[in-house]
């Protein structure tokens, strides 16, 4: 007999984030990888004392850590992204229930803190990872954004140079072999 789910929506439930995220889910391991408690001292500064409080400097750097890893860079899509992933609202700290931070605040957030601090939050967090055995290997590799070229092709020019490769050379070395003379006849 051919079934037909109809879906109502409970009033009440009995809902563990923690228990819906597997064990070997990344997110999870990272979770328990990182005590990112550091941040509370290394950001203090950065901070008034008065005023509503901010976001939690650990929510916001693990915020900006799922963005590089999920290759987001809209403060808004990283909001709406996270909201969907119970791995990653576990990650962050959030129920289910709760809402994340407006897109706003993160980008606000973000402009608070001088880059030495997103390096070194960077380092500590690379290197807890590598602590965890999350990360193995001996090649390292940087990421980059491709740039859509703004040039036309009438005005590039064959650029020749001034003078031959050799004469430059020497001329060069000419000129080194000067300079040392001077030093040992000046000591």
């Amino acid at each position: 007999m051919q079934g037909k789910k109809v879906y109502q929506e409970q009033l009440f439930n009995s809902f563990q984030l923690s228990e819906r995220v597997p064990p070997t889910n990344f997110y999870r391991r990272l979770k328990e990888a990182l005590n990112l408690d550091f941040l509370y001292d290394l950001t203090r500064g950065f901070y008034g004392s008065s005023g509503q409080k901010s976001i939690d400097p650990v929510v916001f750097f693990k915020l900006c850590l799922v963005g590089y890893l999920e290759n987001i860079i809209s403060d808004r899509k990283l909001i709406d992204h996270c909201s969907m992933r119970l791995d990653i609202l576990y990650f962050v700290d959030y129920d289910i229930d709760e809402e994340l931070p407006w897109h706003s605040t993160i980008s606000r957030t973000r402009q608070l803190f001088p880059e030495d601090v997103f390096e070194s939050v960077f380092t500590k967090v690379f290197t807890l990872c590598v602590e965890a055995g999350m990360v193995s290997g001996h090649t390292q590799a940087i990421d980059s954004a491709p740039v859509k070229a703004n040039a036309s092709m009438d005005t590039l020019e064959l650029k020749v140079p001034e003078e031959e490769l050799e004469s430059h050379l020497r001329s060069h070395f000419v000129r080194v072999k000067a300079i040392n003379q001077i030093k040992v006849s000046a000591a």
